[in-house]
């Protein structure tokens, strides 16, 4: 512990209250019919309204209890209040199995005895006000359990914001911000719809850019801000996923065990310097993702873990409550009060910091009870079955709730299995999610392109089988961070041949990947071909991109990205079969496939073509659904990305001949590992 929160000895009484109180007293709160009662070990003032402060009034407290209380943070926590003149904070924590519990700070030298704060009653919650506390003063809990001989000091879990770690200290915050995105604000559904181009620039704030001048320091958000909106506007990206932006611990965890669900990690600035980075953002015409993990949580001693010296926020059942892959709690998601916990914090970052929409983190784990465990290790529900029923209860109503407040949003699952019905409405049995990663499509996908061209004929169906399921869902195309770390190597690493067929091999996956139905997810630096895999302690190669090879890659993908927004066929109807449909997927001796997509206006089509082989294709006959002129839009092999420059020199007439059971048919030529589109 830092000698800064050791607390000074103060005479005791049996009760836990000092013995002689001193000048800044805690002014103790309690309910009575939704009116605030201030007392303290002075004469008590009078009786001051409830709506002067923060605190829960019967209907929050029914709301907390039932488990649907979704912006409990108003409510617990550290806000500040003016009490008959008197300026202080109010402080309000869940610990029912607490049998005392106090305010420790800079504001008391740490002293874990000057500032106690009094029970609610049976709803478990302890509260008091704190003269001359204030805005920018650190703070933590110190807890004594009924249980056991359990002391500790624990940082607030509904803190706006964190001391820089590795100290772990909650700070007193207002949330005060000038707002500049309105325009975003009110035209966000149109932005975050179904049939709108979604094409997300995945990144880890830590490492998308440093500052070498500085040490290699990360970048402040407000920095960010300026950097990344200039580059997704350049490069054609219409939004941003940010790894978990949520206080955590260690930087080495990317963010995924979080310790505040209410606070934006200290590390690049304060929480309105994040607020800064989203309105910029929003200003410039790009959305805002956050990924969130409601899955697990670390178990360091400031945060939830036993938090009251029992299992609080976690189950105490080790099968149930330890999650043994990431060695970390898992919430108990049939607790009501630890569902309120979750929803208020994932509807907070949505409304309080304009975040356009929500990743959810592990949602597998959540589903099975038996994720990553050995028979013996888990607990069958009542059924018998490995469904976790507490978490699809939970997950259902966070969906419904998220929705119901904030119906221009999206939430998006990553869930691995084949789990039925995960972007499907609740109300047919669904999960509820808007949309769903497609990792199934990422495993096979990638698999195909690390197989020498030679043998793919074998594997065609790992390229046409998505298209079986590819409509069961709202589906997201991922070639996320997870596929570019421990030891897997770059996107560019895993392309199959020499080295000019590795640049044409990843220009041709990301062809393939923006003609194929589904939302787009590209991590950062595989923009730019970069060959070692990413290191979050350092920036992305931007210096490759001095290199041709480099430059045309991302070339590559910034005119990908600009035909994607601009081509209603490419992204209208991404969730329906109207919007795909095979011309000829059957050639696996040339290793080839061909499809139209379809936008809503009737003759609102665009052909795909692919060669997944280094040999040319001349002369090669496709059947399409119109006569006419056909234009080559892009060619993944034209020179100024690298590659040979073999192509249909802009275009096509189509013959009156019919082929692939298409009244008309093209004379192509399929260049050597390419993607090419073409419209009439």
């Amino acid at each position: 512990m830092d000698q800064t929160n050791v607390g000074s000895e103060t005479q005791e009484t049996e009760t836990g209250l000092p013995a002689t109180p001193n000048q800044g007293a805690t002014l103790v709160l309690g309910a009575v019919e939704g009116r605030l009662i201030i007392s303290s070990p002075t004469p008590a003032p009078p009786e001051v309204p409830a709506m002067n402060l923060h605190l829960l009034l019967d209907t929050d407290i029914k709301l907390f209890q039932q488990g649907t209380h979704c912006r409990l943070q108003e409510k617990l926590g550290a806000h500040s209040a003016t009490v008959k003149g008197v300026s202080g904070v109010q402080f309000a924590v869940w610990a029912p199995n607490a049998e005392r519990v106090s305010v420790m700070g800079d504001f008391n030298q740490w002293d874990r005895k000057s500032h106690p704060l009094r029970s609610l009653g049976d709803c478990g919650i302890w509260a008091g006000f704190v003269p001359g506390a204030r805005p920018g003063s650190c703070y933590k809990y110190f807890i004594k359990s009924r249980y056991e001989d359990y002391r500790a000091e624990k940082a607030d879990p509904f803190a706006f914001r964190a001391e820089l770690p590795p100290r772990s200290a909650s700070i007193i915050w207002d949330l005060n911000y000038a707002w500049g995105d309105s325009v975003w604000m009110k035209e966000r559904a149109r932005h975050n719809a179904l049939d709108a181009p979604i094409s997300i620039y995945e990144v880890h704030a830590g490492s998308w850019m440093r500052v070498p001048e500085e040490g290699c320091r990360w970048l402040t958000y407000r920095e960010l801000a300026v950097k990344l909106a200039a580059y997704c506007r350049e490069m054609g990206f219409t939004h941003v996923e940010f790894l978990p932006l949520t206080e955590h611990p260690l930087h080495r965890s990317w963010g995924y065990q979080t310790t505040g669900y209410f606070a934006p990690t200290s590390r690049y600035g304060s929480p309105q310097d994040f607020m800064f980075l989203v309105d910029y953002l929003h200003q410039q015409g790009i959305g805002v993702l956050m990924d969130w993990v409601p899955s697990h949580f670390p178990t360091d001693g400031h945060g939830l873990a036993r938090f009251d010296g029992t299992y609080l926020y976690e189950h105490a059942d080790p099968r149930k409550g330890f999650h043994p892959e990431w060695t970390s709690a898992i919430f108990n998601y049939g607790r009501p009060e630890v569902s309120s916990f979750l929803l208020s914090s994932a509807l907070f970052w949505l409304e309080q910091y304009h975040v356009d929409g929500l990743r959810v983190d592990g949602v597998a784990s959540m589903l099975y009870l038996d994720y990553a465990r050995k028979p013996g290790e888990w607990i069958p529900n009542h059924y018998g079955g490995h469904e976790n029923l507490e978490a699809i209860e939970f997950l259902r109503r966070l969906n419904e709730t998220i929705y119901r407040e904030q119906p221009d949003v999206q939430t998006i699952a990553e869930e691995s299995t084949s789990w039925s019905q995960v972007s499907r409405p609740t109300y047919t049995g669904g999960l509820g999610f808007g949309l769903k990663w497609d990792m199934g499509w990422m495993h096979d996908t990638l698999r195909y392109f690390k197989r020498n061209a030679a043998f793919r004929k074998y594997h065609h169906g790992e390229l046409s089988f998505r298209m079986v399921y590819a409509f069961h869902e709202n589906f997201v195309l991922p070639l996320s961070h997870d596929e570019t770390v421990h030891g897997k190597g770059s996107l560019f690493g895993m392309m199959a041949g020499d080295e000019w067929q590795k640049y044409a091999n990843l220009r041709l996956l990301f062809g393939y990947m923006y003609g194929m139905p589904g939302k787009k997810l590209l991590f950062m630096g595989d923009e730019l071909a970069q060959w070692p895999e990413w290191n979050h302690e350092s920036s992305i190669e931007w210096h490759v991109i001095q290199e041709p090879r480099h430059a045309g890659v991302q070339h590559w993908v910034k005119d990908l990205n600009h035909l994607y927004q601009s081509q209603p066929a490419l992204h209208e109807r991404d969730f329906s079969p109207d919007g795909f449909q095979w011309i000829d997927h059957s050639d696996a001796d040339n290793s080839t496939l061909f499809f139209l997509r379809r936008g809503r206006q009737r003759d609102d089509f665009l052909l795909a073509a692919f060669n997944f082989t280094p040999v040319p294709r001349p002369n090669y006959r496709v059947g399409v659904p119109r006569g006419g002129y056909w234009k080559e839009l892009l060619n993944s092999d034209a020179q100024f990305y690298g590659g040979s420059g073999q192509g249909n020199s802009g275009g096509v007439e189509a013959d009156r001949l019919p082929w692939n059971y298409q009244p008309y048919s093209l004379r192509l030529t399929l260049p050597p590992l390419s993607a090419s589109f073409f419209l009439s």
